[in-house]
């Protein structure tokens, strides 16, 4: 399957072809300035077939899925969406950015939400800060690189004071029927699904 058929398969990446460039989803992004392409670079890149460029940029991870440059574009593009389906082709393909911790996040959020059927802040952090270079994608969140070290120590109070007041169990709780969620989850992967 070529990568356009892949594109095409998921919500979003049906109608880039029909991107006329007038740049309204790129003055409407609240992070446009962040993104290495902003939305209309993004889709003029995709359109040029330099795909990894797109799929190992910071770009989709930036979307704050605001929905404003779908609601204003001209020719009924969703942005939004295909930045969603950009993240599911980056999964899939195992390209990620090393500038962003976001694709780690998604994935400890899901396994937590796997293993419990919600999510439990402590595990969930644990598993996001401490989630190493041989797992699921490349990682800037490892504990021993000083910066993250660093921000660890400053979140220490906030989570301190979360326990003290009952906020953060330290055991995670299991929610009735999240054997079932772990198996809708997993069947969906295997469907072709990104977590």
């Amino acid at each position: 399957m070529s990568f356009w058929e892949e594109l095409s398969a998921l919500p979003g990446g049906q109608n880039v072809k029909s991107c006329i460039q007038c740049g309204t989803c790129t003055g409407a992004c609240p992070n446009a300035s962040e993104m290495d392409y902003p939305p209309r670079k993004l889709i003029a890149l995709l359109r040029a077939g330099m795909q990894d460029e797109v799929l190992s940029s910071n770009s989709m991870w930036y979307c704050a899925s605001c929905y404003l440059c779908t609601v204003r574009c001209p020719r009924g593009i969703k942005p939004t969406d295909l930045m969603h389906a950009l993240e599911c082709l980056a999964i899939r393909h195992g390209v990620a950015t090393k500038r962003t911790g976001i694709p780690v996040m998604y994935q400890a959020f899901v396994d937590n939400v796997k293993d419990n059927g919600r999510v439990h802040e402590l595990s969930f952090m644990l598993r996001y800060y401490l989630r190493d270079a041989k797992s699921y994608l490349p990682t800037r969140t490892s504990p021993l690189k000083p910066f993250t070290a660093f921000k660890l120590l400053g979140m220490m109070p906030i989570g301190w004071g979360l326990l003290l007041r009952g906020r953060m169990p330290l055991k995670a709780r299991k929610i009735r029927g999240s054997k079932d969620l772990k198996a809708i989850v997993e069947k969906a992967e295997s469907m072709g699904g990104a977590s």
